[in-house]
This record gives C-alpha cells, structure tokens and sequence, in this order.
C-alpha cells in the first residue's frame, strides 16, 4: 500500500533526529544524522544544510538520498527514497527551518553551534515502512476540525473589530485548548506590529509593538508564514527581540515601550500571519510552557482561523468606512462625564512620534497617541466632545494611511490603554461610527515640538 507523506507529518516534528544515507562518487556510502526533515507539500520535504560535509559533497555529486525517520509517539519506522532538486538560502521556507532549528538548539545545549546554511528541496519517490513493532497512538487531544468549524461559526456573528478579537481568543481557549495568546495588527508605515488584544497573560501588553523580522512573531510577518518552534528558542524570545529592534533603530531602552506580554520561558510558539487577500493585516501568536504543544495539524488549523479573521477584519474595515460617510455626530443631549473640578492631569505630547505622558506616565504613541491629542485640542479650543470616524480618518493632524488605515483597531488600543491606565480620559462608542470624549479631571496639555 502506498504512503502519503501527509499521514507521516508526525515523524517530521524533529523531536528524533533522522539518518540520510548518501554515497560519493566513488561507490562510498555515508550516514549522518539529520537536524531537520521539513514537509513542505504531498510530494516534497526540506532538508537542513548546515556544514559543508561529506553528505554534502555526496548529493552535490549524486542527487539521490535516503531518509530514516521515526514516529516519536509510536516509534513506527519510515524510510524515504529522495531525489534533491536546489537549495534555498533565503524566503518563507529558509525562515521557518531557521526558527526550529534553534529551537532544537537552544534544547539541545548547541545554541550558537547549529546554523541553517540552507534548507535543501528533496522530491519524494516513495515511502516504505520499516517493519516492526510499534505502540499505540494516543487519542487526539480533541477535534480540529470541529473546533475549526464552531470557531468559524462564532466569529461570523462579530459586527465589530473589538468583538470579533474577544470571540476569536475565546475559541483559541474553549475550542483549542489554548490559553496564551495575542493578536498584532501592523502598522505599516513604519514596519511594526502592535499588540491589540491578549489573553492568559498576567499584563495584557495592549500597545506592545514589534518590528518586522524580530523574534518569532516579527519573522512570521515579515515572511508571511506560519512560523512554528516546539521548543524554547533564545534566538526568538521576547527580550531579545525587543533589543534587536531598539539597536537597530539607534535607540536604547527609555522605559517608555509599553513591554509584549508572553510566557518567561515559551517552550512552543506558533505565530500566524494573518491576511486579507494579498495585503498582510497582522498576525495570531499563540504559546505554550509545553514543549511539541503544536504539531502540523495544529498549524493547519490555525491557519485556516487566521484566514478566516482577516477576511472579517476587512470585512468590517470597508464597513466601518462605509458607515463613517453616513454617521452623523452623537446626539448631544447625551450627557458627558466632564469635569472641572480637582488638580489638572497634565497631557504632554511629543510630535516627533505623538508620544503621549498622562502627569509624566507613558501613555501610547503613533497613530493612537495623533487621535487623542487632535480630541483633547478640539476639546480645549472649542468644547467639542462628540466625534465621527469619518472625520477622524479625513483628519490631517492623524496622519492615517490611505490604505487599510485600522482605524477601529486604533481606537481600541486607546481605549484600552486609558482603562488600564485608569486615566481619568475615556473613549466611548454611542453609535456605530462614533466615539465621545469623556473627562473625569480638567486637562491641561503641553505640545513639545522636537528639535532638530
């Protein structure tokens, strides 16, 4: 009986090294051990070139391998007949091999030893079964499928982006039994991704920002794949990710970044982008303290999540952009919770990237922090507390891009912030396609206009 590949995936996982067996121009055989056997698709795998070997030299000289690999579950035998095709040193695939490869290296005590020169195209020719005996497979954790499905079904009855983000991380806990994890929506203007939503995290990060190819999550964006790593990887942990982003922007830490939520020592990680069409809108990460928590079939599922959330995502941006042009500004018997009374709170805002400080305390920055300090000036110059997304997205003290501007996104991040902060300023919804401004203390706002 012929074998798919597809019902193998599990022996591709690296949890047991594979063996390939090549053999040189001259008749000599040679077996080595193998970091990783990739799936790539039905009828290819990858292999991990790392040093320039006898192996190497081998298929260089004679294109044809074979492969052992081992179920880590059932300890069941396979051997792949491979026929090499080229070599990838850059683009979705050399990125994702590179992230498990120092997961397997941080695991293995050979951080800094490992490097991916290359991941090498193998095309399948078959699979045969090694006999023997095996043990039997454990139940599934639970239904993929199904859980896809119950998951799709809630998240097509969000009417708007603050509901479909909660609904989605429900499903990712009841229906995945996943309890850490984050949604990032990018601002591509500057090349970042900023944390809108959270769950399991003892602080929620919501304005935590990372930029394109740092850490796991910034990898997954910038190559717009599915990044995976099933164990703990100091080559892609949070911190680090967050000093290579302030290096390479000449900075250094002010105190001021608001930091990404995630586990002190993530042992599987799995970071999704997360599409509308061709245009990248962000990405899904989700983790766990266990180390192999997500297999292939775990990926594919949550893929299939993250298509179906960026689809609603644009779904619900053209409606909001619909709904700008014909809201109308709240009505204005609405009582306000405004206040003149009590000491001040002090709003300071700093053009060069509309940082913005509450009494000195790091508030949020970019688009989010141009929003509430073009309110705050209305507020101050002409009383006005009731606005319209419409006009927000016309405003030119904003800044918004013209394409996919996210701005409910940023209009949750802000008021997210102000609850967490307990500002004495709120952002509310009245109506679809507005928002109002409310005041608890008088505010006093300071513009500093950088220096150059």
């Amino acid at each position: 009986m012929k074998i798919a590949l597809d019902a193998i995936r599990s022996c591709l996982e690296g949890a047991i090294p594979g063996q390939i067996a090549t053999v040189a121009a001259d008749g000599t055989p040679n077996v080595a051990y193998l970091s990783q056997v990739q799936y790539v698709d039905a009828s290819h795998v990858a292999l991990s070139w790392q040093f320039f070997n006898s192996t190497r030299r081998n298929i260089l000289d004679i294109p044809f391998a074979r492969v052992a690999v081992i179920d880590p579950v059932t300890a069941a035998q396979y051997r792949l007949s491979l026929q090499y095709l080229r070599t990838e040193s850059a683009g979705p695939l050399f990125e994702t091999m590179k992230a498990k490869l120092a997961g397997i290296a941080s695991h293995a005590g050979m951080a800094g030893v490992f490097k991916l020169l290359g991941a090498d195209i193998y095309r399948l020719l078959r699979i045969e079964r090694v006999p023997g005996a095996t043990l039997p497979a454990p139940p599934p954790r639970h239904n993929l499928l199904a859980a896809l499905r119950a998951s799709a079904e809630q998240l097509c009855r969000c009417t708007d982006l603050e509901g479909l983000l909660g609904q989605t991380l429900d499903c990712l806990e009841q229906r995945f039994d996943i309890h850490h994890a984050m949604i990032l929506m990018l601002d591509a203007a500057v090349g970042r991704l900023y944390t809108v939503a959270s769950r399991g995290y003892e602080v929620s990060g919501i304005g935590s920002e990372i930029a394109l190819g740092d850490g796991v999550i910034g990898v997954a964006a910038r190559e717009r794949t599915p990044i995976r790593i099933g164990h703990f990887a100091a080559d892609y942990s949070y911190g680090r990710a967050i000093r290579n982003s302030l290096a390479r922007e000449g900075l250094v830490s002010t105190g001021h970044e608001i930091p990404l939520p995630g586990l002190a020592r993530s042992s599987s990680q799995l970071a999704l982008p997360i599409h509308a069409g061709r245009q990248l809108v962000g990405v899904l990460y989700v983790e766990s303290p266990l180390e192999q928590r997500f297999g292939y079939d775990d990926e594919d599922a949550l893929v299939a999540l993250a298509g179906g959330l960026g689809a609603a995502i644009q779904l619900l941006q053209q409606q909001g952009t619909e709904e700008s042009g014909r809201a109308t500004t709240p009505d204005a018997a609405v009582p306000d919770t405004l206040s003149n009374e009590g000491q001040p709170l002090t709003v300071r805002h700093y053009a060069e990237n509309d940082s913005i400080f509450l009494d000195g305390d790091y508030l949020i920055k970019g688009v989010a922090g141009a929003i509430l300090w073009a309110l705050l000036n209305d507020y101050a110059n002409h009383g006005r507390t009731a606005f319209t997304n419409r006009e927000l997205r016309l405003d030119p003290r904003i800044r918004l891009p013209d394409l996919s501007d996210n701005l409910e996104a940023r209009l949750i991040l802000l008021s997210r912030r102000l609850q967490e902060k307990s500002a004495a300023i709120r952002i509310d919804k009245p109506a679809r396609g507005c928002i109002r401004l409310r005041l608890a203390r008088p505010v006093e706002l300071v513009g500093i206009i950088a220096s150059h």
